[in-house]
């Protein structure tokens, strides 16, 4: 048994990091310390100090653990990694760690590439970024692509290696053929070079030579030549229009600042890269009343650049804790020394009250939104309730769907609104256990018995340790059970809810041939509902919602089952190897992709390993 009092009086004197959590075992926070005994007594002493949200948080903690480290810096990295693997209720969380894009230059090669990259490595290439418009990135490199004749190929091309025959892109111009030996490499590196300038922002050195070059060849009465000439002038102008220079240095620096209102705030970053806004991201943070400014900044840092591969050389800020902590953090993950500045007056100054403004305005937006899509939402409740004629609104909905594909490997999935939103940490994915094949009825009825005999086991431990229901997981049912399917569905939900003794309508949510939705069985009748209604468009979107959630998962578990087997089967490629080539590249199509360079960088991948996966990939396309 967990004795609160006893825990608190044996904290150590020691930095760390301690992990809250709740009747169920859950993490619910995770936080350092430079004085774990200081820091952790605070939550249980009667403060009107404490937010909001660490009054909720308190509440709800049954139990904590806490891991004593050598410095508070092993107990910041600690922190950061804790929090990315258990992901909270109570911490900052942002948004899921899949990385920005970078525009990557291979210049360790002889006859380098331009490609876009979401892994960021120590392989002596060059990296401009990150961009978070995902599309402008790709613009981008089409249009370097139609400027500068580089290869697109991954062909490892040597000066003096033997010749092969060129492809079409050098026949239409959009390559030189290196591998052809149709161009030397100190001339294509010149092509390389004004690649470099023109994403390092030093677009008017070559839109100046450019500009004589289409004089020229206009004077020559070379028409189609400056014509093409001036295509990449106006190419090269679009290019450098998406970014504003908004300070004289060149430097790569990230602004960032907070707006607060009564209850929410919104963390605004401005990427500056070259002297240039790149992109800018934002995060709405709700519930932080009560919390000061350096604190949400605080969290806001170690929460972002805790999940993101690049690291500037500078950051800027209003006001920040643990300044000289956070900085050395930064640098052990940058490799170099990074600052963390609050300015005063001046250039940055004004760029970080810029970066201000736009917080207020897009969380004041966020806002706006929420209330229009509230009134939404309500008045789509207020309509399915009229419609099934049910006493109350019914404010907590769960959707249930099965997928399959020729009767292999059977998943359903369960997909909750809340008030009319998707509640996203109440899904729950289920594996068929018990149902060979295609039967989808026997699938769902296997589903639902598990999801409420959980509900119901839930329920009698938590009455048993007299808490609060919102501590579980299953224990809170729906007010109302979409089922994705006809009559059939309906029927086995109702069955299995009558074995429980439970009552809870349900509608089955049928489609037209067109596989759109097409309205809702209730009571065994197919309800005619106005296409373009409110309710309409809600039951539409939880059925699209349900569906595609069913099919995520079941994509996943064959993903995986199809990465484990082809892994297996190259030579040199062990089980610690396997594990750490999927922890680094995520997924078999980006090891696919990785270059030699790439491969070599993982933990435990040698000389030998990195070959075998090369070639195995080539001669397995």
């Amino acid at each position: 048994m967990f004795d609160l009092e006893y825990q608190l009086k044996i904290l150590p004197d020691k930095p760390g990091v301690y992990l809250m959590k709740n009747s169920l075992g859950e993490i619910i926070y995770v936080g350092k310390a430079k004085i774990l005994k200081n820091r952790v007594r605070q939550y249980f002493q009667k403060s009107k100090n404490h937010s909001e949200k660490v009054k909720a948080m308190v509440s709800n903690i049954e139990e904590f653990e806490y891991i004593v480290t050598d410095s508070e810096m092993e107990a910041l990295i600690l922190e950061c990694n804790l929090i990315k693997k258990y992901r909270p209720k109570y911490n900052i969380l942002l948004k899921d760690d899949k990385g920005y894009p970078f525009i990557k230059i291979t210049i360790n090669e002889e006859f380098p590439r331009v490609f876009v990259t979401r892994i960021v490595a120590k392989d002596g290439c060059k990296y401009f970024g990150p961009y978070t418009d995902v599309g402008a990135v790709y613009e981008t490199i089409e249009l370097i692509k139609k400027i500068f004749p580089i290869r697109a190929c991954k062909k490892l091309i040597k000066e003096n290696s033997e010749k092969v025959r060129p492809c079409l892109n050098y026949h239409i111009g959009l390559c030189k053929a290196p591998c052809g030996g149709c161009i030397s490499k100190n001339e294509y590196r010149k092509i390389v070079q004004n690649i470099i300038d023109l994403l390092s922002g030093k677009d008017k050195i070559i839109l100046a030579d450019l500009k004589k070059q289409m004089e020229k060849a206009a004077e020559n009465l070379e028409f189609e030549k400056a014509a093409i000439l001036r295509d990449k002038i106006t190419s090269i102008e679009k290019i450098t229009e998406k970014q504003k220079i908004i300070t004289g240095s060149f430097e790569n620096e990230d602004f960032i600042d907070i707006y607060t209102d009564d209850k929410d705030s919104c963390a605004q970053i401005f990427f500056l890269r070259e002297g240039k806004i790149v992109g800018r991201e934002h995060f709405i943070i709700q519930n932080t009343s009560g919390m000061e400014k350096e604190d949400i900044i605080t969290d806001f840092v170690k929460s972002f650049y805790g999940g993101t591969a690049f690291i500037p050389k500078s950051l800027y800020v209003s006001e920040i804790q643990d300044e000289e902590l956070l900085e050395q953090w930064l640098t052990i993950k940058r490799g170099s020394k990074v600052w963390i500045k609050i300015p005063k007056k001046g250039e940055k100054k004004d760029t970080l009250d810029l970066v201000q403004k736009n917080a207020k305005i897009t969380l004041e937006q966020f806002k706006l939104k929420l209330l229009q899509d509230k009134e939404i939402h309500e008045t789509a409740l207020r309509e399915l309730a009229d419609i099934l004629q049910l006493e109350e609104i019914p404010k907590r909905i769960e959707a249930y769907d099965i997928s399959n594909i020729q009767g292999v490997d059977s998943v359903g999935s369960m997909v909750v609104f809340e008030n009319g939103k998707s509640k996203n940490s109440d899904y729950r994915r289920f594996k068929i256990n018990s149902v060979k094949g295609a039967n989808d009825y026997e699938s769902m009825r296997e589903i639902l018995t598990r999801r409420f005999q959980h509900g119901l086991d839930e329920i009698k431990r938590i009455q048993e340790k007299s808490l609060n229901l919102s501590s579980g997981k299953f224990c809170i049912f729906p007010d109302l059970i979409l089922m994705d399917g006809g009559k059939g569905q309906v029927n086995i939900a109702l069955q299995v809810l009558k074995n429980f003794n439970i009552i809870i309508p349900v509608c089955g949510m049928v489609k037209d041939n067109n596989h759109n939705t097409r309205g809702i069985i209730y009571n065994n009748n197919e309800l005619n509902i106005p296409q373009n209604s409110n309710v309409m468009r809600l039951i539409t979107r939880i059925q699209d919602e349900v569906h595609r959630f069913a099919i995520s998962y079941h994509r996943s578990l064959r993903d995986k089952r199809v990465l484990h087997s082809i892994l297996e089967d190259i030579p040199n490629v062990g089980e610690k190897r396997r594990k750490e080539l999927l922890k680094k590249f995520g997924s078999i199509e980006n090891i696919k992709k990785a270059t030699y360079e790439e491969l070599i960088d993982t933990v435990s991948i040698d000389k030998k390993a990195a070959l075998s996966i090369v070639d195995f990939f080539k001669t397995h396309k």
